[in-house]
């Protein structure tokens, strides 16, 4: 009889490569960056609203910046959590750069989000109502609707993350809601 992993050694296992990649085993971080890819990936594409290509990048970019802070995991929480929370503040931090270099390009008004995300990874009327509606979101809405409702942070924590004031973040979970169900129910 196969027996299934407990939750305690999955951790263990975990903490094992964790220790080894420390030490330099290329093969154990790897084994991290496998178990782990898929959730980095699913959650830099929803903050990115789709864009396949820019999520892979972002992806990367997480994963690099996790082999060169890997000596800063203090181990207080799971491997996991800490490289989620590293990869959403590498997706804003890209995100803070791509608006910096959008508003030297041409004149940007303080008071209008971009809504431009670039491709999608699919035809548009494959994607699911939802989706599409998430991804159409102004970017603070959506980063705030995807970290909140989708991603399970609260309100302080976003605050933290963003940069954002508690209230902003608060209205910006009901714009992007109130968003979400006119653009469903048009449909």
């Amino acid at each position: 009889m196969i027996q299934q992993p407990t939750e305690r050694s999955v951790k263990d296992q975990e903490a094992q490569w964790v220790e080894a990649a420390r030490a330099g085993d290329s093969s154990a971080f790897e084994k991290l960056y496998r178990t782990h890819c898929d959730q980095i990936y699913a959650l830099c594409w929803r903050l990115c609203g789709g864009d396949a290509a820019l999520a892979e990048d972002l992806v990367q970019d997480s994963f690099v910046r996790a082999w060169t802070k890997l000596q800063q995991f203090r181990g207080e929480a799971r491997f996991g959590t800490w490289l989620h929370r590293l990869a959403v503040n590498v997706t804003l931090s890209d995100r803070r750069i791509r608006v910096r270099r959008v508003q030297r390009e041409q004149p940007f008004e303080a008071a209008v989000e971009r809504t431009a995300i670039g491709e999608r990874d699919s035809p548009q009327g494959l994607r699911s109502d939802l989706e599409q509606a998430v991804a159409a979101l102004p970017e603070r809405a959506r980063t705030v609707l995807v970290l909140f409702d989708v991603e399970g942070y609260g309100h302080q924590e976003i605050a933290e993350i963003t940069g954002m004031a508690v209230g902003s973040s608060k209205a910006q979970l009901h714009r992007a809601r109130k968003l979400v169900r006119e653009a469903l129910s048009h449909d």
